[in-house]
């Protein structure tokens, strides 16, 4: 058994990430509050403050009437442990040969739905985010939301934030930073934004699940806090650089 603040007992196979135990994630978050006074925090919202599986199982449940597939219709968020709707069916108990006719389908229904407005009020927050983003802000810190989502979702993330006790885009301190246009890349997008924040300085830390983001924060800021969440990821092959510190959610 672990120490009461050991990390987890063996890294992320693909990424290399090793979270910190409750002790040492509680001290690390603590002083980015402290230290947050008219210094600029980051945040990604996917998998980052926000938990995007109840929007995923709402939509396979919708899907499921659609093409008659009762055993999809129950689908709860704990069956959409990776991004794979393969996966997500197969521990629903579908057979290979039946996803095999309807996953190009299912792609079809899910990707208007999930990237959309409407869909947004299916989100949830991970756990502890709430409370430390309004910590920043409440200790003088500017908060940036720098996102993938594009701005056809503007109206349905800010409505999300709101409705989840998040600091609102509306405040003079809190900005959200959205993609102009869907089809962009994320990578290309996000390390353009970083850029404009380099320009501008007075980055303290950054938040992001995807390793390729936050490997991009670690290489442009060195000397601010780059800080990986081990929630999920694209599942590229891709390593952490050194100096990136992995937690698990916000709730310490």
């Amino acid at each position: 058994m672990n120490a009461p603040d050991s990390p987890a007992s063996l890294p992320d196979p693909i990424t290399g990430a090793l979270p910190l135990g409750p002790a040492s994630a509680k001290a690390l978050l603590l002083n980015v509050i402290e230290q947050s006074l008219h210094r600029l925090v980051v945040f990604d919202l996917d998998s980052t403050l926000l938990n995007n599986r109840p929007r995923s199982a709402a939509i396979m449940r919708e899907f499921a009437v659609q093409v008659n597939q009762p055993m999809l219709a129950m689908a709860t968020p704990e069956h959409f442990p990776t991004w794979s709707a393969r996966n997500s069916m197969a521990l629903l108990g579908m057979a290979d040969t039946a996803i095999d006719q309807i996953l190009d389908e299912h792609l079809d229904f899910w990707t208007p739905r999930f990237f959309s407005s409407l869909y947004c009020q299916h989100d949830v927050t991970i756990a502890g985010a709430v409370k430390f983003v309004t910590a920043i802000q409440a200790a003088g810190g500017i908060v940036h939301y720098l996102t993938g989502r594009d701005e056809n979702m503007r109206e349905g993330t800010q409505a999300s934030l709101e409705s989840l006790g998040f600091p609102s885009p509306a405040h003079s301190d809190v900005r959200l930073i959205m993609k102009p246009v869907a089809s962009d890349s994320d990578d290309a997008y996000k390390r353009n934004e970083l850029q404009k924040i380099s320009i501008a300085g007075n980055l303290l830390a950054a938040f992001d699940n995807e390793p390729t983001h936050i490997n991009n924060y670690r290489s442009v800021f060195p000397d601010s806090l780059s800080v990986h969440l081990d929630t999920d990821h694209s599942m590229r092959e891709v390593r952490l650089l050194d100096g990136i510190i992995s937690i698990k959610d916000f709730d310490h």
